[in-house]
């Protein structure tokens, strides 16, 4: 699948996406990616080994949040984009 990333991410990840494939879910997307990207990239995206509220993840433009949040299903022909929360004013 592909993995996109935004914002700050991308100073963790030091590129714009990634081809990553053998995962099922969110979960083991993200643990996969924190074995990729280190300890930066898995503190910005999990708090106490659950989602950060500082990050957005969608899935096929579907926000996790509103499925089963880490628990949420995905394929090898799927789009994740992982971005952080944006405040402004």
């Amino acid at each position: 699948m592909k993995v996109k990333f935004y914002s700050y991410i991308r100073d963790y990840t030091r590129c714009k996406a990634v081809d990553v494939s053998g995962c099922s879910t969110i979960r083991e997307l993200l643990c996969r990616l924190c074995e990729l990207y280190g300890k930066k990239f898995h503190d910005a995206v999990f708090k106490e080994e659950e989602l950060s509220n500082e990050i957005i993840i969608l899935v096929n433009g579907r926000n996790i949040h509103f499925l089963d949040q880490l628990d949420t299903s995905i394929n090898e022909d799927d789009e994740v984009t992982i971005f952080p929360v944006v405040a402004g004013g």
